[in-house]
């Protein structure tokens, strides 16, 4: 790795954070595009049940994903706290339903562990790491990679 690239991966980096039940979850800030309120999406047959539909983003056609329902966390309450997190992975924009967003944390490289061996219900793979601040503990998820796969059809 040479000496800028090894710079950049060196610096501290923001994750928005989320909460879907118990846990909470963090994403690159830099593949956010916004964040809106809940609004019931147009259903699309024959979507998989975690793909909730589309909505009409200013001329854009959005798909909507609950991230519940992805991970088999059993059906959301959709209220006043629940948001759709948009977000822009290149070519698509997607939108995923969490049931609240708290806020942005900086984590630096050292605030950063592998994630262990076990079953859980989001796939490993898609987990980068657990990210460590005071006595909070974010579940850091390569989001691109997991809406690229075959199984959300989004690609």
């Amino acid at each position: 790795m040479n000496a800028r690239a090894n710079a950049l991966a060196e610096r501290p980096r923001e994750y928005l954070t989320f909460r879907l039940g118990e846990e909470e979850y963090g994403i690159d800030i830099l593949k956010v595009q916004e964040i809106r309120g809940y609004e019931q999406p147009t259903r699309i047959a024959n979507a998989p049940s975690f793909i909730k539909g589309v909505v009409n983003l200013r001329g854009v056609i959005v798909p909507i994903v609950d991230m519940r329902l992805k991970f088999g966390l059993g059906s959301a309450e959709y209220n006043d706290f629940t948001v759709v997190i948009i977000l822009n992975l290149g070519a698509r924009v997607v939108g995923m339903v969490v049931d609240s967003v708290s806020d942005v944390m900086e984590l630096s490289p050292d605030q950063i562990r592998d994630t262990p061996e076990i079953d859980s219900v989001v796939d490993s793979s898609y987990i980068t790491g657990l990210g460590t601040l005071n006595d909070r503990m974010l579940i850091l998820i390569a989001i691109e990679k997991l809406m690229g796969t075959a199984e959300m059809a989004l690609a």
